[in-house]
């Protein structure tokens, strides 16, 4: 059988600059082909931004893999898709709906499909993959999984990609199986021979270029997991759960390479997979109140059971680091969708007057920065610190800056009284504020044989850790732990801001993975002659300057991915702001957020002066 081209209106034409789609079946080998594929590009030294985007299954559902090419550096999704891959008969009439006018549409033409399947404004590419890897191969599973291979050399072909790239890719892939090497190129060349021999190339290309630099691809998980490595951790306490499981398996291989006794080879760490989450998190405090630095890594459904535990670390003011990779909601939700809808849960996770530091990590960089600093803040504050990733940070590649670290840099224990300073005579009250900022000094146990001894008990107590019910005493440490807030405010890490080319009185607040599609909205919106001053938010509790922000401009739209406007409920709650300058701009399909989407809300809202809240159900 011979390919099949149907042709369609104008064709896209475009070099370094468009987006590639991959529609397969769960559990069919896809993944790794199509990984890939977007690395080949990266190694062509043209920037690209990969999405997977899977079902919650282990098997059978459909699953995509969203490759965003652009020369430029643009790293969130576009919105939109240039070029579909359609491997998938039960999502065929969606996938080729989302195909944009003068596309391409790439399928397996082995079984002919009607007219009507397609549409008159693609430009359809058919190739016989199945035909071909059943003549090929007689193994069931060795077609399916080279079938693959063979739809990535024939892209290779389509589009320029250069096959020796993609040749050392596959023996970089297999160096640990080499017998797997030569049927993998095999497949690759199998597949670009046939697309050089029956196809025409596309309008989209696919050049050489030097716009990658020194950046990294790597995921926010595997990032996060070795900046708990450098920032001192030891102990990890975890239950799996999609989609933080990756983290603690990162903590795990980081720590075999960088915490072992060098001269024994005994492990300087424990990494526990507790019974559930609550006994996780009870023993990350444990060891917390021990002198470890400890963590666990869970995502929504883990926090709602670990809160009484966290409110025990906020009143007791035992250090703990909890990384929330955060999934879509409520109850199981969707497990394998990504949300930014763990905040308010998180900021005031358990019952009565408590609050939580959170850091809003962008990007894989940022998980491993944010990772290690806030096991100096846990330290400093004395209370649990919630790193707060997404699925889409989590477990998808980013391009990123190098992870580098300084190595003059030293942990931050806060304020811990050592023996000698409990000899020399000097007060020691476990919950006594001498310095005015709520924090207070602490010991390790054992520090000393008879002082700096104390009950940590989660009842009220006065300053010296004896059990209290009265009113005033109770009272005087939420007041201290109120000031400890204040202080908390000054050490997180500080928002940045982006100003407009021209003075404007309308601004944008985000924060976290929303970032780089952010910046390619606010770019387009500015050609557009709409002009937003941004804030990207790193942290709460937030500093002044985001008030100021918000006090500067007459309104301020807040993008975020959740139903409910969670990071702006925040925003008023804490200070005290007027809810009508806050225009909510909400994405919670479960897909990452686009650019496309962010530009046109606001566009909409800007020319037609509409405040009123927006909520985007799909798309």
């Amino acid at each position: 059988m011979r390919a099949v081209k149907i042709e369609g209106g104008a064709a896209i034409a475009a070099v370094n600059d468009f987006v590639v789609k991959f529609a397969n079946v769960n559990g069919s080998g896809s993944a790794s082909a199509n990984a890939l594929f977007a690395k080949s590009i990266i190694r062509m030294g043209v920037p690209v931004a990969a999405r997977n985007i899977f079902p919650s299954n282990i098997q059978g559902l459909p699953t995509w893999y969203e490759v965003r090419v652009s020369e430029e550096g643009w790293l969130g999704r576009r919105g939109g898709v240039d070029l579909m891959v359609a491997m998938n008969p039960q999502t065929w009439t969606q996938d080729v709906a989302s195909i944009e006018p003068g596309g391409y549409l790439f399928y397996d033409c082995t079984k002919p499909l009607p007219p009507s399947a397609f549409r008159d404004d693609i430009q359809v590419v058919g190739m016989p993959l199945t035909e071909i890897c059943n003549a090929a191969y007689t193994d069931p599973r060795q077609r399916q999984l080279f079938k693959n291979i063979v739809y990535v050399g024939a892209l290779a072909e389509l589009l320029g990609i250069d096959i020796a790239v993609l040749e050392t890719l596959l023996a970089e892939q297999f160096k640990a199986k080499e017998k797997l090497i030569p049927p993998n190129i095999e497949a690759l060349h199998m597949g670009r021979d046939y697309a050089r021999d029956n196809l025409m190339p596309l309008g989209l290309r696919v050049e050489q270029a030097d716009a990658v630099g020194d950046r990294i691809f790597i995921e926010g998980n595997a990032a996060a997991g070795l900046g708990a490595v450098f920032g001192g951790a030891t102990v990890c306490a975890w239950y799996p759960i999609t989609p933080s499981t990756s983290l603690a398996e990162a903590f795990a291989k980081y720590c075999a390479k960088f915490r072992g006794e060098p001269e024994t080879g005994k492990a300087r760490y424990a990494i526990v997979q507790a019974e559930d989450e609550i006994a996780s998190i009870g023993m990350v405090i444990g060891a917390g109140w021990n002198g470890a630095r400890a963590f666990t890594c869970t995502s929504g459904p883990g926090i709602s059971l670990m809160t009484e535990f966290i409110g025990l670390s906020y009143f007791a003011e035992v250090p703990a680091v909890i990384f929330d990779v955060q999934r879509g909601g409520p109850s199981t939700g969707m497990p394998t969708r990504t949300q930014q809808a763990d905040i308010l849960c998180a900021a005031y996770a358990s019952h009565g007057d408590t609050k939580h530091p959170l850091l809003f990590p962008e990007d894989p960089r940022e998980c491993f920065e944010m990772g290690a600093t806030a096991f100096d803040l846990a330290d400093r504050l004395q209370t649990t610190i919630f790193v707060m990733l997404d699925l889409d940070i989590g477990m998808n590649d980013w391009l990123c800056q190098p992870l580098t670290w300084d190595d003059s840099r030293r942990i931050d224990r806060g304020k811990v009284m050592d023996a000698e300073a409990l000899e020399s005579g000097r007060e020691f009250g476990r919950y006594l504020d001498v310095d005015g900022d709520g924090l207070t000094w602490r010991t390790y146990p054992g520090t000393h044989p008879t002082k700096g001894g104390y009950f940590t008990r989660g009842t009220s107590r006065d300053r010296y850790a004896r059990y209290s019910e009265d009113g005033a005493v109770y009272v005087d440490n939420m007041q201290r732990l109120q000031r400890k807030w204040e202080t908390a405010r000054t050490l997180v890490p500080q928002p940045i801001r982006r100003d407009a080319a021209r003075p404007t009185k309308a601004g944008v607040i985000y924060f976290g993975s929303t970032a780089p599609a952010m910046r390619e909205a606010l770019d387009a919106l500015e050609r557009e002659g709409v002009h937003l001053d941004a804030l990207r938010l790193r942290a709460f509790p937030f500093a002044d300057s985001v008030f100021d922000f918000i006090a500067e401009h007459d309104q301020v739209f807040v993008v975020e991915q959740n139903r409910d406007a969670q990071l702006r409920s925040l925003i008023v709650n804490e200070g005290g702001v007027d809810p009508a300058k806050l225009v909510p701009v909400l994405h919670y399909e479960g897909a990452p957020i686009t650019a496309r989407f962010i530009r046109g809300q606001i566009a909409a809202l800007v020319l037609a002066q509409d405040v009123a809240p927006l909520r985007e159900v799909a798309r």
